[in-house]
């Protein structure tokens, strides 16, 4: 059950942005590719403009977990004209440690962060 004073709390959480950038990153042959077209699919068909920019690695599937080995997939989308696929993401997607580990250099401060945290070891 929510409560009033709950429900302002979390609308105040609420932030409009007028384009946002996303990355999905992972090893080659984990879907990041369809992932990307999946989500642009969606994105076009909500009304948005998006741009692409698929990311295959240099490698023919090379050893999972290995930074030659990844494949990203990013999409700049907003609800009005979009010339580019942007830079850095706003949201990254690691769906392992090393799609984290290739694109921590790239992130800004107050970037959304999703991590597959079964796949982390902390040492």
């Amino acid at each position: 059950m929510s409560t009033q004073a709950e429900t302002k709390e979390s609308d105040e959480r609420v932030e409009e942005l007028e384009t946002v950038v996303i990355r999905f990153a992972g090893d080659s042959g984990d879907g990041m590719q369809l992932t990307g077209t999946q989500f642009a699919d969606t994105t076009a068909i909500l009304g948005n403009d998006l741009a692409t920019l698929p990311d295959f690695p240099a490698e023919i599937r090379a050893p999972s977990g290995t930074l030659p080995g990844l494949s990203g997939y990013q999409i700049s989308l907003s609800p009005r004209d979009i010339r580019t696929p942007g830079d850095a993401p706003g949201v990254l997607l690691a769906m392992d440690p090393a799609a984290l580990k290739s694109h921590h250099g790239e992130l800004e401060e107050g970037v959304m962060l999703l991590v597959d945290t079964d796949a982390l070891s902390l040492r």
